[in-house]
């Protein structure tokens, strides 16, 4: 993504840890928190790749078509898996919005020289993304909030089934995709 060099290389920090992480769920004793995990493995991993810094690393142009094609994929995959389970639209959206950056990346005129920002795509579609992942950053903030401990509560589980961990990890995502989008 175009923008300032430091905050691209956090962003790639930030994405490629909540990446690793979901990799990490996907050893999980839960089967549903194997099943989301590894989509969102993918989703980090592909959001730490587009957000090098281009002053850094300029792909080349087959790069962006690719990542429309793999999510693309990932948005079908995610629409056939909500007919079962609405929480999966959230991964709709996800991959949906990788698929609109990449594809106004595709056409941006910059995008080849590596100068200037990348084309701002269509202003109400960005906006409309903007909206609906701050609204999710925001409500995924909330419900980390704690809540005082019960006695005698659940046993300690392994770090791949930690659920506070899984939302932290959906909310950086979700930060991240809200810094993308401004840098569009």
């Amino acid at each position: 993504m175009h923008g300032p060099v430091p905050p691209g290389w956090l962003l790639v920090a930030l994405c490629a840890a909540a990446g690793a992480y979901c990799l990490l769920r996907m050893r999980s004793a839960v089967e549903e928190q194997r099943r989301s995990a590894g989509g969102e493995a993918l989703m980090g991993f592909g959001m730490a790749a587009m957000a090098v810094p281009a002053t850094v690393f300029d792909p080349p142009g087959w790069v962006w078509p690719l990542y429309t094609a793999v999510f693309g994929a990932a948005a079908l995959h995610a629409l056939w898996t909500a007919r079962h389970d609405a929480r999966h639209l959230h991964h709709l959206v996800g991959a949906a919005a990788m698929v609109y950056m990449a594809a106004v990346m595709a056409g941006s005129p910059t995008h080849a020289t590596g100068h200037g920002p990348g084309g701002s795509g269509l202003p109400a579609l960005t906006g409309a993304l903007l909206l609906y992942f701050t609204g999710y950053v925001l409500l995924s903030g909330v419900r980390l909030v704690p809540v005082p401990a019960v006695a005698g509560g659940p046993p300690a589980t392994g770090w791949a089934d930690r659920p506070e961990l899984a939302r932290v990890c959906r909310l950086a995502m979700g930060i991240a995709m809200v810094a993308m989008l401004l840098t569009m």
